[in-house]
């Protein structure tokens, strides 16, 4: 049943346009989950513990509990513990000022019985760019609710972000989302984080060239802006440093004047106008509920230029834009359907931004990217999309993954943002060249192999039903002591070498396990075929497993 009933939100917009409400208690505030900075890592801490997001998200269209009833035994058997899910602006406010929270509810509901996790995406002003979630008495109000405009005059399906009255209608109602979150989950703590809107970005044109929008280009560039580049310095994204630079490092004056004139101008200009706007949004939220909220980003295809993809929206070059305009913003993210997914990790971890990835292509390698990304970058967390519709070796490869990496977890919190850890992931399909990396005093030579070995004597036993080819292969190694290594993951071969020194390195002992509710459990000794009579550590292609490892120093006569 239903439940529509009319909210009056005490509020009142500010002239930075954000909307002031009444908050909850401060003492409700500690005990919610928060960010929290721990050794060199920013972590999720919920009810007080570090916490490992290993989640997937549902389809765009699938946020609805009466459809996702049937998809949740084969959401149990991946080993999620969390679920990113929807929530349609659409239908949470389908007349103004009159919000139905049931498909909320649902979802909190559905995700409690099945003893998972939640984070909330708020598909509102924009959902990949377009307006297509915005509720029907916005979208045929164009007076009060203007759209972006292309050169031609045209309007576009594209709410503009420089209407207030738009910005402010989305705040409130997502004002009215948190509040009634933490009214309904503030004590339980289902809901961990929030997402605010959905892949910003104008597209088919780098910016907005309305009236208004041309008017405001022409304009100076916000003090705010220029202060961020004063304060930046050589920490200034590289494209936005060699930007400003060649316009003469001004700090003042147009967009043209200060950046140049061209496409990365005009998205510049996007950027801050879309941040500005979410800015408004997520403060209006976190005044209410003060989860953990962030942005993503649609990624860009070798090649494109402003326009060809959904620009202004939260992009490693455009960093600084949106952190000065959106302060409240806890974290920028990518949603990554490239086969680079080692580059893009890198370079949402820069400049002390906390990783996590919201979508990433629903595939067998998924599984071993979520290895890289927790270990290498210490990422919150990790969510492939269209999780209900995986099938198949992907679906089963990721139950796998996802099943030892809950107990690897307390291991992997405990190493974040400390030295001693590293993700173990091919740069590309192109690789075959091993990997090299130091660690413990050691250097490890890593090698990748995506399909089955050729005999039972080299260690490789094909699995009933395994597809040659589809197999992934990465994982993760942590140097747990002096000499000793915990290795995790699939399809991969480690050779060692003394950091410094041409004396050799024998393996000790090699011990295949999982840990289980916070303890190792021994599974059996590795030796002969299995370490090649000593010369290297192998994780077989085909399944998940993880080693411990002792290694010792000696010298041939």
């Amino acid at each position: 049943m239903n439940r529509l009933r009319t909210v009056v939100v005490s509020a009142f917009v500010l002239a930075t346009g954000a909307v002031a409400v009444t908050g909850p208690s401060q003492d409700a505030k500690t005990a919610i989950p928060r960010l929290e900075r721990r050794g060199g890592a920013t972590q999720l801490v919920v009810d007080g513990v570090p916490f490992l997001i290993l989640g997937g998200e549902v389809g765009n269209s699938s946020g609805e509990s009466g459809y996702l009833a049937p998809y949740w035994p084969g959401l149990r058997a991946l080993n999620l513990n969390t679920i990113l899910a929807p929530v349609y602006w659409e239908l949470m406010e389908p007349q103004e000022g009159r919000y139905d929270f049931s498909q909320v509810d649902g979802l909190v509901r559905d995700a409690r019985a099945n003893h998972v996790r939640l984070v909330l995406l708020w598909f509102a002003s924009w959902k990949n760019s377009v307006s297509t979630y915005a509720p029907a008495w916005v979208k045929t109000n164009t007076a009060r609710f203007p759209r972006a405009a292309d050169a031609t005059g045209r309007g576009l399906d594209i709410l503009s972000p420089l209407s207030n009255a738009s910005r402010d209608a989305d705040a409130r109602a997502f004002a009215a989302l948190m509040r009634h979150v933490r009214e309904t989950d503030g004590s339980t703590h289902t809901v961990l984080m929030v997402q605010v809107e959905n892949e910003i970005g104008m597209i088919a044109d780098a910016r907005d060239r309305s009236d208004a929008a041309n008017r405001l280009f022409g304009e100076a560039v916000p003090r705010a802006l220029i202060d961020h580049l004063a304060r930046g310095g050589e920490k200034l994204a590289p494209e936005l440093q060699a930007l400003w630079t060649a316009a003469g490092r001004r700090t003042s004056g147009t967009w043209e004047q200060v950046f140049g004139r061209g496409r990365a101008t005009d998205e510049l200009f996007t950027a801050w106008q879309f941040a500005t706007y979410v800015q408004a949004v997520v403060a209006a939220g976190k005044a209410e509920y003060a989860l953990p909220m962030f942005v993503n980003a649609a990624l860009i295809r070798p090649g494109a230029l402003p326009g060809q993809y959904p620009s202004g929206g939260p992009l490693p070059h455009l960093f600084d834009v949106w952190r000065a305009a959106a302060p409240s913003i806890d974290f920028l993210s990518p949603d990554i359907y490239f086969q680079t997914f080692a580059e893009w990790c890198r370079r949402y971890a820069r400049s002390g931004n906390p990783l996590f990835i919201p979508e990433a292509q629903r595939s067998a390698d998924a599984a071993v990217n979520a290895f890289y990304a927790l270990a290498e970058h210490d990422a919150i967390g990790f969510s492939p999309f269209a999780i209900e519709s995986a099938s198949g070796p992907g679906a089963a490869s990721l139950a796998e993954s996802y099943r030892l990496l809950s107990g690897l977890a307390p291991t992997i919190l405990a190493h974040q943002g400390r030295a001693g850890m590293a993700g173990l992931l091919p740069e590309g399909p192109e690789q075959r060249l091993p990997q090299e990396l130091s660690l413990g005093g050691y250097v490890l030579r890593v090698s990748y192999e995506r399909q089955a070995g050729p005999s039972l004597a080299d260690g490789a036993v094909t699995p009933l039903g395994a597809q040659p080819g589809l197999w992934p292969a990465g994982g993760l190694v942590i140097a747990t002591g002096q000499d000793e290594f915990l290795f995790a993951g699939i399809g991969i071969t480690i050779t060692f070498a003394i950091e410094g020194s041409a004396d050799p390195v024998g393996i000790l002992s090699a011990e295949e396990g999982e840990f289980s509710d916070g303890a190792w459990r021994h599974g059996r000794w590795l030796n002969g075929d299995q370490t090649h009579q000593g010369r290297h550590i192998r994780l077989e292609p085909g399944h998940f497993s993880v080693q411990r490892v002792k290694l010792y120093r000696y010298r041939e006569p």
